[in-house]
């Protein structure tokens, strides 16, 4: 008879290190979405202030894989060992959106933010026992940026993409599931 691995108590160093390895792997994957979006969009008539933005909050997106990149280094901390997957699947999703136009490339973007300020969010109270503030702090930092993008997203007409809804519960539904694999694989 086997028996399933207790779930690592909030705060506790193995749930540190899940919260680091989900972090990481997700502002990875935050990374190449927006380099799909961007290799779709880039020299197309009519979308450079869209190009401009997304250019924008990849580069807050890159600041916080710096980030998680020196926490997994620091505390040598495992990274997924699905991240040639995600390599793969974000850039994937982010060209996918962008050839369906600017505003579906917006829904993935407000669709995984969504996702993503729930997650921080869920963090944020998980360390509320002290145990970590830098990292508290770092993902309260992060979170906010990825609250600002998904409101940039909404504003640029997100919810007028064609498909809108179907589009964004699938996507979330993807990023819960990159999240609870990302935390364990």
């Amino acid at each position: 008879m086997s028996r399933k691995p207790k779930p690592a108590a909030p705060g506790s160093a193995a749930d540190i290190e899940s919260m680091i390895r989900v972090d990481h792997a997700g502002e990875y994957g935050a990374v190449r979405i927006y380099e799909g979006q961007l290799a779709v969009l880039r020299g197309r008539k009519g979308t450079e202030r869209s190009v401009e933005m997304i250019e924008h909050m990849a580069q807050q997106e890159q600041r916080h894989l710096k980030a998680f990149d020196a926490l997994i280094n620091e505390r040598k901390v495992r990274p997924t060992a699905l991240e040639p997957v995600w390599r793969v699947a974000g850039f994937a999703l982010g060209a996918a959106t962008a050839m369906l136009g600017e505003k579906a490339a917006f829904a993935c973007t407000a669709a995984v933010e969504e996702v993503i300020d729930e997650h921080y969010a869920a963090q944020i109270k998980a360390l509320e026992d002290g145990k970590d503030p830098a990292l508290k702090e770092k993902i309260e930092d992060f979170r906010a940026d990825e609250a600002a993008h998904r409101d940039t997203a909404l504003a640029e007409g997100a919810q007028q993409a064609p498909g809108y809804t179907l589009l964004s519960e699938t996507i979330k539904a993807g990023c819960r599931v990159a999240i609870k694999l990302s935390e364990k694989i």
